[in-house]
C-alpha cells in the first residue's frame, strides 16, 4: 500500500482537535481522588489476600470487633501494611536494580528503527523509535533463567517479597510523576495544558519525553508492567513447585496467560509508535503510575491469591478449567490478530510497515488489500477483518482474557475479579472517549462508518 500524505487542509483541523483541551475523570478534584485512593486500594487489596485468604475486610469483619469500630480496624490495616509492605532495601534493590536493567537493554540491544504518526504539536514530524522489544524480553527471560538457576536470585523471592516490593513502586511511580511534570516546565516542552495543577500532574505535560534515544513513554508501557505481571505469576508458581513439589492448573493457567500477554506486546512491539497511548496522550500520573505500579500490582490478584491455599485445598472443576483455558486462547487469538490487524493497516499507510517473523505470528493478523471507507479529510476507516465485524472486538477479547483471569480461581473471592471490573469501567470510559472524538473529527463520514460496521462489543448483540 503506496504512502499518503496527509492534506495541508486536513491538518489544520487535526491540531485543533490535537490542541483541544478536554476535561475529564471529574476534573481537579476527580485526578486528586483517583491519585489519592489508588495506592489505597492497592495497600488494601494486597492485605485481603495476604492475611485474610481474599476476604474483604471492614469493621468488624474479625472476631472482636464490631461495625462501630473503625479505628482498631483503620490500626489493624494500618499494622499489616508495617509489618508485610515496609519498603525493605532488598525490594528496593529488585524493583530498581529491574528498572535499571530495563532501562539498558532498550538502549543497547538491537531492533528495527520505526516511524510514529506525524505529531501535530511538532509540525507533523514522525518520531523514529527503536523497537527492540523482543530481544529485551529475551534477553530478560535468558538473565533471570541464570540467576535464578545459579543461586544468585531466587525469583520465589519475588512474591515472598510482594508487600515491599509493591511499596517501592509506588514511590518510583509518583516521583517519575513529579519530576517528569516539572521536567517539561523547565524545558518548556508542555502540551495541552488546562492550567490546573493538580489536573495537568495526572494527565501529564510532556508528550514525547526522551532520554537520548529512548521514549520513556513507549518503554514504561511493556518493558515495566507486563513484565513484573508475568514475573509475579511466576514467582507464585514457583513457591508452589517449591512448597508441594509441583503446579496447579490454575497456577499454572496465570503463568500462561501473562506469558501471552507481555509476550505479544514484545513481539508487536512496531505496532505500539501508532497506538492511541503513543500519538496522543501525554506522560503523566495516569500513564507512568499506572505502568509503573498499578498494572503489575493490581492485576496480580489471581496469582497472589493462589499462593494463600495447598493444593486441592482450593482447586476447581475440571470442566471449569478447560472452559477458563478455552476461554483465555480464543480472547487471546481474537485479541493478538486483531490488534494485528488495525495497527499494520496504519503502518502500511504510513509505509513503515515490516514483516516481522517474531513468535507466534498468527494466521489472519494482516490483511491484503482490507475494505475501508475514505473520509472526505483523506482519512480511511478500517472495515475488513476483525473490524468488519465489531468496532472495538479487540476490546471485547481483551475482557475475555480479564474475566478468565480471576475464573480460573473460582468464586471463593471478589479480589481476583477486580481486574476484569475495573476494565470494563475503564474500556467504556476510552469507548465513549474515542466515539466522541471521531465524530467530531470525521463528522457524517464517521456516521457512514458506523451504519458499516453498526456494533461495538459483540456481533449482533451490542
Amino acid at each position: 500500500m503506496a504512502t499518503r500524505k496527509q492534506p495541508v487542509e486536513d491538518r489544520d483541523r487535526v491540531k485543533r482537535l490535537d490542541d483541544k483541551i478536554v476535561i475529564e475523570f471529574g476534573g481537579s478534584p476527580g485526578c486528586t481522588a483517583i491519585m489519592i485512593f489508588s495506592p489505597i486500594l492497592m495497600y488494601y487489596f494486597w492485605a485481603c489476600i495476604e492475611y485474610y485468604q481474599g476476604a474483604l475486610q471492614y469493621p468488624g469483619s474479625v472476631e472482636g470487633e464490631t461495625l462501630w469500630d473503625v479505628l482498631p480496624y483503620l490500626s489493624r490495616m494500618w499494622g499489616h501494611v508495617y509489618e508485610g509492605a515496609y519498603p525493605t532495601l532488598k525490594a528496593f534493590q529488585i524493583y530498581t536494580y529491574f528498572m535499571i536493567f530495563q532501562i539498558i537493554i532498550a538502549i543497547v540491544l538491537p531492533g528495527p528503527i520505526i516511524e510514529g504518526l506525524p505529531i501535530p504539536s511538532r509540525n507533523f514530524t514522525r518520531l523514529k523509535y527503536l523497537c527492540n522489544g523482543i530481544s529485551a524480553w529475551y534477553t530478560t527471560v535468558i538473565v533471570s533463567f541464570l540467576l535464578h538457576w545459579y543461586d544468585y536470585f531466587n525469583l520465589v523471592e519475588i512474591i515472598d517479597n510482594l508487600g515491599p516490593i509493591m511499596t517501592w513502586s509506588i514511590f518510583w511511580g509518583n516521583l517519575i510523576t513529579v519530576v517528569t511534570y516539572f521536567g517539561a516546565i523547565i524545558t518548556g516542552n508542555t502540551h495541552r495544558m488546562s492550567g490546573m495543577f493538580l489536573y495537568d500532574l495526572f494527565m501529564g505535560a510532556w508528550l514525547n519525553p526522551r532520554i537520548g534515544p529512548l521514549d520513556l513513554k513507549m518503554w514504561a508501557e511493556i518493558r515495566i508492567p507486563w513484565v513484573l505481571l508475568f514475573y509475579v505469576s511466576l514467582s507464585a508458581a514457583l513457591k508452589q513447585y517449591q512448597d508441594y513439589g509441583y503446579i496447579t492448573a490454575a497456577s499454572g493457567f496465570m503463568v500462561l496467560a501473562h506469558l501471552l500477554y507481555v509476550n505479544a506486546c514484545h513481539k508487536g512491539e512496531e505496532c505500539i509508535p501508532t497506538t492511541w497511548d503513543i500519538f496522543y496522550e501525554k506522560w503523566g500520573y495516569m500513564l507512568i503510575f499506572w505502568n509503573m505500579s498499578g498494572v503489575p500490582f493490581l492485576y496480580c490478584h489471581s496469582s497472589h491469591y493462589l499462593t494463600k491455599f495447598a493444593p486441592g485445598q482450593h482447586e476447581e472443576s475440571l470442566p471449569w478449567t478447560v472452559f477458563m483455558y478455552t476461554l483465555l486462547l480464543v480472547g487471546y487469538y481474537i485479541w493478538d490478530t486483531a490488534n494485528s490487524q488495525k495497527n499494520r493497516f496504519r503502518m502500511q499507510l504510513q509505509d513503515t510497515y515490516i514483516d516481522r517473523k517474531t513468535f507466534p505470528q498468527l494466521p489472519w493478523g494482516t490483511l491484503k488489500n482490507p475494505s475501508y471507507i475514505k473520509t472526505k479529510q483523506g482519512s480511511l476507516l478500517l472495515t475488513g477483518g476483525w473490524w468488519g465485524i465489531a468496532r472495538k472486538i479487540h476490546y471485547t477479547a481483551d475482557l475475555m482474557m480479564a474475566f478468565s483471569w480471576g475464573g480460573i480461581t473460582g468464586f471463593g473471592s471478589c479480589i481476583p475479579y477486580f481486574y476484569v471490573l475495573f476494565f470494563t469501567i475503564v474500556l467504556v470510559h476510552r469507548v465513549s472517549r474515542d466515539m466522541e472524538r471521531c465524530s467530531e473529527k470525521y463528522g457524517t463520514d464517521w456516521d457512514r462508518y458506523c451504519k458499516e460496521v453498526p456494533y461495538i462489543f459483540i456481533p449482533y448483540v451490542f
